[in-house]
C-alpha cells in the first residue's frame, strides 16, 4: 500500500484520498462518511474540542463555547498571523489549522490503517486575487502547518486539475473539458485535454490549456443571501433618529463565517445598546442584540446557508427565527437569492471569459462541462455558465469528492 494520500483542505468541508494498487477511494473521517466539515467547536463547558459534524451538533445542543468555520479563508489573509481567543488565552490562527489538519491526518490514517508521512495537497487557483506574492504565501504557510503537524514530504495540484484526473479515468476518447470548481471559498476553472492515453504521461503540464480563479464560494454566496434577505430583519439598513443607517459592520460581521466571533468581543454590546436608543425601529435592533446575547451568529448562519441549498431545488423556503423571535417566519424566494448573488456570478461569468481568452479558444471548441464543488449546483451559475458554452455537454461529478480522488491519484503519480 502506498504512504501518501491526497488531502483536500476545504472551505466548507475536507476530504482525503488514497490510491492502493487499482482502486482509489475517499476514506471515511466521521461517521461513516468520506467528508469532514471543516468546523472547530472549542466546548467550554466539557472543556474540551472536537471537529465536524460532531462540532456542529455540540454546538447547536447549546454548549458553550466557541465556533469557528471556514477555517480555510484565513489563508493569504492578514489573519493568518493574528490570534482569536479561546476559553481566555489568545489562540494563533496558524495553530488552528494546525489543530485541523493534523485531525484529518489522524482520522485518515485510521481509516486507511496506515501512517501517511506524503501527500498531495489541493489547491485552489488562486488563493488571492491579482497578488501572487500573497498566493505563493498562502501556500507557503499551508505546506508550513501540514509540515509540522507529520506530513514529510508535500505536493501541490490544483483542485481543478484534481477533479480533471478523477474525471479521466471514465473516458474512452479525447476530450477537451473545462472543469469547473465552486467550492465553499473559490470559483476556479481549468481547461484540459483529456484521454486515457494521455492519464498514462507522468507530466501532464503540456494538456492543461490555461487555469483561472476568482476568491468567490458558496461562503460568499451564503454572505450575500444573508445580507439581502435576512440582516434586515435585524436592523440592517434601518435608520437611526438621526437619519444615518445603523453601522453595517455588526451585519457584515455576522454574515462572513470567520468573522461572527468579532461580535462578541467586548464593548460592542454596549455600543449597540446605546444605538438601540435612537434607533427608528427598535424591534429589529432587538433581535440583533438577542442574537448577540445568546451567541447565536452561527445558527442564524447555518439557516442561511440551509436556506440556500433548499433554493437550489426550490422557488421558496421559509426561515424560522424561532430562537430570536418565535413570531417571525421570513420567506425566501429563489429571485431573492438570484438577485443576492447577481453580481458574484457575474464576476464568475467574467473569469470564464478571460479563461477562453487567455486559451485563445472559441466556446464551441470545449466538448465537456465537468462540474465539482458544492456550491457547482447553484442553478443561476449553472444557467449563466451554460449561456457561455451552450454546446458544450455538461457532467456532474461528485460535488464534495472529485477532487480527492484526483489527489489521491496525482500521489500515486508523484510518489508511487
Amino acid at each position: 500500500m502506498s504512504h501518501a494520500c491526497g488531502l483536500d483542505f476545504g472551505t466548507s468541508n475536507s476530504t482525503v484520498g488514497l490510491c492502493s494498487g487499482n482502486t482509489t477511494r475517499l476514506l471515511s473521517l466521521e461517521d461513516d462518511k468520506p467528508t469532514l466539515p471543516s468546523v472547530v467547536f472549542f466546548n467550554a463547558d466539557e472543556n474540551h474540542a472536537c471537529f465536524g459534524r460532531q462540532a456542529l451538533a455540540e454546538y447547536l445542543e447549546g454548549y458553550e463555547g466557541r465556533l469557528m468555520r471556514a477555517l480555510k479563508s484565513v489563508l493569504g489573509t492578514g489573519l493568518i498571523d493574528g490570534k482569536t481567543e479561546v476559553q481566555g488565552r489568545a489562540l494563533p490562527f496558524r495553530e488552528l489549522l494546525a489543530w485541523f489538519i493534523a485531525e484529518l491526518k489522524k482520522r485518515a490514517e485510521s481509516a486507511a490503517g496506515q501512517e501517511f508521512e506524503r501527500a498531495v495537497f489541493g489547491r485552489p487557483v488562486f488563493f488571492v486575487d491579482g497578488d501572487p506574492v500573497a498566493d505563493q504565501l498562502a501556500q507557503d504557510t499551508l505546506g508550513q502547518i501540514a509540515r509540522a503537524v507529520g506530513f514529510r514530504h508535500i505536493e501541490f495540484q490544483f483542485e481543478p486539475i484534481a477533479a480533471a484526473f478523477d474525471y479521466e479515468a471514465t473516458l474512452a476518447r479525447e476530450e477537451l473539458v473545462l472543469i469547473v470548481d465552486i467550492g465553499g471559498g473559490t470559483s476556479d476553472f481549468s481547461l484540459v485535454r483529456l484521454s486515457p492515453d494521455r492519464a498514462r504521461k507522468p507530466d501532464r503540464r503540456d494538456d492543461i490549456l490555461a487555469n483561472s480563479g476568482v476568491h468567490i464560494g458558496g461562503t460568499d454566496f451564503d454572505r450575500a443571501l444573508n445580507l439581502n434577505a435576512v440582516m434586515p430583519q435585524l436592523g440592517y439598513k434601518s435608520l437611526l433618529a438621526s437619519g444615518a443607517e445603523m453601522p453595517s459592520s455588526y451585519y457584515f460581521n455576522l454574515a462572513t463565517w470567520h468573522t461572527i466571533n468579532f461580535v462578541y468581543a467586548r464593548g460592542v454590546l454596549p455600543g449597540l445598546q446605546d444605538l438601540y436608543r435612537s434607533a427608528q425601529e427598535q424591534d429589529k435592533i432587538d433581535r440583533l442584540i438577542r442574537l448577540i446575547n445568546q451567541r447565536a451568529g452561527h445558527w442564524l448562519a447555518l439557516q442561511v446557508e440551509t436556506a440556500k441549498i433548499a433554493l437550489s431545488a426550490a422557488e421558496t423556503t421559509q426561515l424560522d427565527f424561532d430562537q430570536l423571535d418565535p413570531e417571525l417566519s421570513h420567506p425566501i424566494t429563489r429571485a431573492e437569492f438570484d438577485t443576492a448573488i447577481g453580481p458574484l456570478v457575474e464576476k464568475i461569468e467574467t473569469t470564464l471569459g478571460e479563461l477562453l481568452h487567455q486559451a485563445n479558444l472559441r466556446a464551441d471548441a470545449v466538448d465537456t462541462v465537468f462540474f465539482t464543488g458544492g456550491a457547482s449546483g447553484v442553478p443561476l451559475l449553472r444557467a449563466r455558465l451554460a449561456a457561455c458554452l451552450p454546446q458544450a455537454r455538461h457532467v456532474e461529478g461528485d460535488l464534495f469528492g472529485s477532487i480527492g480522488i484526483g489527489l489521491a491519484l496525482d500521489a500515486q503519480r508523484k510518489f508511487g
